[in-house]
């Protein structure tokens, strides 16, 4: 999928939810950088669900369930939060949505291929809990595809989040240690970095493109044009993932896979 067409069965006469804190939403000019960081992770792991029953355990606004819908044989979403399962209803008819607690999946044992869950886990505060359940839902042989903050270059030096949205957040050692602890093998470990464009950009924006979208969004104030247009203008393509220098990346990226029952 485009990282510049519109999802797939959508219908656009449906209000946007509000920026929180907790997601991100398509179509709001001062969000593109953050909404373009998550979309990149679903378009390169996309072919990953294709032809499979796919849970999307939080899934938010609902956009990239439905990119999901393109290539998978079913998609499930679940939230928590009543306005985003209602607003996915209305605005994503392809996804089957459902609303509940992601500690306690509403979903029988070996019932799906994929879990999908983007930018999540840093927001729970029973991590080793979903683990255990996301576990028990998949088939054998079925995949946990996970993505979430690089505590190290998200709260740097800091022993709580930044956001105060983030219960925990993970370097790539301690995600492998849970999703490891919880039953998986984690076959791939990479990250989201910033593609050679973005580092320009760092660098015109006093070195830090992130801080200079914080510091406006903290200021309340207007911004300025030359940083909205530059916003405005960022892609998945000025997005990379890379397996390499993983504590440097932004997101960590991972694949962890549910083992083959033994005979």
């Amino acid at each position: 999928m485009s990282d510049t067409s519109v999802p797939t069965a959508a219908t656009d006469d449906h209000a946007p939810l509000p920026l929180t804190g907790e997601r991100t939403v398509p179509g709001i000019a001062e969000e593109n950088y953050w909404f373009r960081r998550h979309e990149v992770v679903y378009q390169r792991l996309l072919g990953r669900c294709a032809g499979r029953v796919v849970l999307e355990a939080g899934s938010g606004e609902g956009y990239g369930a439905n990119m999901i819908a393109d290539v998978a044989e079913l998609v499930i979403g679940l939230d928590y939060d009543t306005t985003a399962v209602e607003h996915v209803r209305a605005r994503y008819p392809r996804i089957d949505m459902r609303q509940g607690n992601l500690a306690d999946l509403p979903l029988d044992d070996a019932s799906v291929g994929t879990v999908v869950n983007f930018q999540v886990i840093e927001h729970l505060w029973d991590q080793a809990q979903f683990l255990a359940e996301c576990f028990r839902v998949l088939a054998p042989g079925g995949e946990l595809l996970i993505s979430t903050p690089n505590r190290i270059t998200f709260s740097p030096g800091r022993d709580t989040p930044l956001n105060p949205f983030h219960t925990r957040e993970l370097n790539a050692a301690e995600l492998t240690e849970l999703l490891e602890q919880a039953g998986f093998e984690v076959t791939t470990m990479t990250g989201v970095h910033h593609g050679p464009r973005l580092r320009d950009l760092d660098a015109a924006h006093g070195g830090s493109f992130i801080d200079a979208q914080i510091d406006r969004a903290l200021a309340g104030e207007p911004w300025p044009d030359d940083l909205v247009r530059d916003v405005e203008s960022i892609t998945i393509d000025d997005f990379s993932l890379d397996p390499a220098d993983i504590d440097a990346s932004l997101d960590l990226v991972a694949i962890a896979r549910k083992p083959e029952a033994k005979e």
